[in-house]
């Protein structure tokens, strides 16, 4: 028969197991892999199922789809990569790939752009990687305007300078959401088209880009776009200057080969240091 101080030890044993047991005291399951979109302080945001924020990288502008962070790149900006996550609503799966990288790992794209995050956002909703160089942006699913950091290469074959000089060295300017370079053209006039026929005969060389203003980076003002009609159809300007893709592109991002189209700098890329149009 157990003495009373024995009993007394069972119980406290067996109401410490029982704590042990707890199920609510469990190891917490790990959220399922998603990309959210998240409210920030730049508007909503690609995330990972934690809430850390996605980031595009300027000098991923190949239209192989390659990421060009290597190395040292990637202690600050680590890949993201999820291979079946769940989409947030508003997120389309056909705009998500997978790329396999030189290393041999895998990283998740989003209409071309290979996704990151950035290794100083500490919690949900942190965006401390927008803008960081000029050239890493934070991931969101509308972008009206992107920006792209290459060389310029034109139809010719031969390497420019942002002067259009003959040259290497990379040049930032406008592309549209999948990475698609955006011209202006050097006759046209401060929201004047001065380009286009009015039965569109030539606008399968130089196409209007066709846009309704969304989201730009946090680097460009959105004041200074606006649109005009032409012959019926809209076409976004950017300081004044109608805005074009370039037929021999194909389009595709990591091409600007309209730079030298009839010669250099007859179609200029665009970016927020493009002077304002001329008045009519």
């Amino acid at each position: 028969m157990a003495t009373p101080v024995a009993a007394l030890l069972l119980v406290v044993g067996l109401l410490t197991q029982s704590c042990d047991n707890d199920p609510d005291e469990a190891t917490p399951t790990p959220p399922e892999p998603a990309i959210n979109l998240t409210s920030t302080s730049l508007g909503n945001v690609m995330t990972d199922e934690t809430g850390r924020t996605l980031y595009f990288f300027s000098n991923d502008y190949d239209s192989t789809g390659a990421s060009t962070c290597t190395g040292g790149c990637l202690t600050n900006w680590p890949v993201f990569y999820r291979a079946t996550p769940k989409l947030a609503a508003g997120l389309t799966a056909t705009d998500f790939g997978t790329l396999t990288r030189a290393d041999g790992a895998k990283q998740t794209t989003y209409k071309g752009w290979p996704l990151y995050y950035f290794k100083d956002d500490a919690k949900s909703g942190d965006v401390k990687g927008e803008n960081v160089s000029n050239i890493w942006f934070v991931a969101k699913p509308n972008y009206s305007i992107m920006i792209a950091n290459a060389q310029l290469v034109g139809h010719n074959g031969k390497s420019y300078t942002a002067d259009y000089k003959e040259g290497t060295g990379k040049t930032i300017y406008f592309t549209d959401g999948m990475g698609r370079t955006l011209y202006g053209f050097r006759n046209d006039k401060n929201m004047k088209n001065n380009f286009t026929k009015s039965d569109f005969s030539n606008n399968a060389v130089w196409p209007l880009y066709e846009e309704t203003l969304k989201e730009v980076p946090s680097t460009i003002d959105k004041t200074l776009f606006g649109s005009i009609t032409v012959f019926g159809r809209q076409q976004l300007t950017f300081k004044g200057w109608p805005l074009y893709y370039f037929q021999q592109d194909n389009g595709k991002r990591g091409l600007n080969k309209g730079i030298s189209f009839p010669q250099p700098g007859v179609w200029p890329i665009i970016n927020k240091d493009t002077p304002v149009a001329p008045a009519p």
